[in-house]
């Protein structure tokens, strides 16, 4: 079998579900994230122009978003992040921020602006005290939970929180629509994942086998293939400066607990730090 894309990487889950042709996979995707109830799931949903951010470099990043209009007038925008760069709540509140304004025209009222989503679909743990992998916020008034307006939704999917469940038994793919759209995003590094969600496709899921089709199909594209490996170097790049600024803020915070004169065991638990990295760093 073709080594498939890792759809991981946002170039290649845009491949698959943010291209014209592939609508019926996106709009499948949003039932299960959305939790629509039967009378109001979407059946039909417009891909939009992804470049509706300008103003600077990281908006230029949000081209490889999938951003989306729903039969009601709602706006979508889906962001997939392999790497942990710490500012979510803010970056994501921009997007939001970005994408609702976007659709005031000359002329418009602010009783037309329509509901607007996002979705973040994050490869490493962001809420720590959320058990869930799944978490959905909006505007409330703080003390009677009182709901100020549906026009602001922004939900945080967390892959390995996901992964755990799934390695326990506690979720099930052929019972939850979107821990099977989900795990797809991880096909790519699990067989068994792949085996049961070709199962699920073949018996009972022709949206999921579209998908699985497609994204055979694109995984043999040579130009696809060129702009994926592009991308990938790219966010493996980030990663590794990432991990250095990281660490270089470890090793500050651990030179001042030394000259603060707190005990070496107190440092490793704070820092990671092992005996010898901390030894080297009285040294200096």
């Amino acid at each position: 079998m073709t080594k498939r894309l890792d759809l991981r990487v946002d170039f290649a889950f845009k491949s698959l579900f943010g291209t014209h042709g592939n609508e019926s996979i996106l709009a499948a995707f949003l039932n299960a994230a959305l939790r629509f109830p039967d009378e109001k799931k979407i059946y039909k949903v417009r891909l939009l122009d992804p470049h509706f951010n300008k103003e600077n470099q990281e908006d230029k990043r949000s081209i490889l978003d999938v951003h989306a209009q729903l039969e009601d007038g709602s706006r979508v925008n889906i962001e997939i992040q392999l790497n942990n760069k710490h500012d979510m709540e803010k970056r994501t509140l921009y997007y939001w921020s970005k994408m609702y304004s976007s659709q005031m025209k000359e002329g418009m009222d602010y009783g037309e602006l329509c509901k607007t989503i996002t979705i973040n679909i994050v490869n490493f743990r962001y809420l720590s005290h959320m058990h869930d992998y799944h978490s959905t916020f909006q505007l409330y008034e703080r003390e009677q939970k009182l709901l100020l307006t549906d026009m602001l939704e922004i939900h945080f999917m967390e892959l390995p929180k996901l992964l755990i469940k799934w390695r326990n038994k506690e979720v099930d793919p052929r019972e939850d629509q979107l821990v099977r759209w989900l795990l797809l995003l991880e096909a790519s590094e699990d067989e068994e994942i792949t085996q049961v969600l070709e199962e699920i496709a073949m018996q009972e899921d022709q949206v999921l086998k579209k998908a699985m089709d497609e994204w055979e199909r694109v995984s043999q594209d040579p130009e696809v293939l060129l702009a994926y490996e592009a991308r990938r170097k790219a966010l493996l790049d980030e990663k590794s400066a990432l991990k250095r600024a990281e660490r270089k803020g470890i090793i500050k915070v651990a030179l001042g607990m030394i000259q603060k004169g707190i005990d070496e065991e107190t440092i490793i638990e704070l820092t990671g730090l092992t005996k010898e990295e901390i030894q080297e760093l009285r040294r200096q």
